[in-house]
């Protein structure tokens, strides 16, 4: 028996809109690097982009858990000297709530040149309003436990 590998034709990519709304980060990235990736598909296959789109709505509204707030702590560096900036994760939900989730999506991809096309999928709104509207987007009520 052959091994079932889909033609990229064959992949059928769905619109999905998730509610962020107090939804644990890091709970809520996993999924979300899941569909990217398309391993809750059958037709999974490593090294294809079997992917669906994901737009999250409400990321001002996710919820740290513990300490995160104060002791999480993200970097930007501009490549000149004592161009280093450190931020805690409150000031950066502050600035822009869509990079929370942004980083936390992306630290749970495979790098390289098949993730960036898969994270490209990924499209998050502070807010609870969305330009993708004509895509059909359907509803993804995502289950914690």
């Amino acid at each position: 028996m052959k091994t079932f590998l889909p033609k990229e034709s064959e992949i059928e990519r769905k619109w999905y809109v998730v509610d962020a709304t107090n939804l644990v980060l890091g709970r809520l990235a996993t999924k979300i690097a899941m569909r990217l990736r398309g391993k809750d598909k059958p037709i999974f296959t490593p090294h294809l982009d079997c992917g669906d789109f994901v737009v999250v709505i409400n990321a001002d509204k996710v919820a740290l858990t513990g300490r995160k707030a104060t002791d999480k702590t993200y970097e930007n560096y501009s490549g000149y000297m004592s161009g280093r900036k450190v931020q805690t994760a409150a000031v950066v939900f502050e600035k822009n709530p869509t990079r929370i989730i942004r980083d936390a999506v992306w630290g749970m991809m495979p790098k390289g040149r098949l993730a960036r096309a898969q994270f490209a999928k990924l499209k998050v709104y502070a807010g609870p309003e969305h330009p993708h509207v004509a895509q059909k987007c359907e509803k993804w009520d995502i289950e914690l436990s």
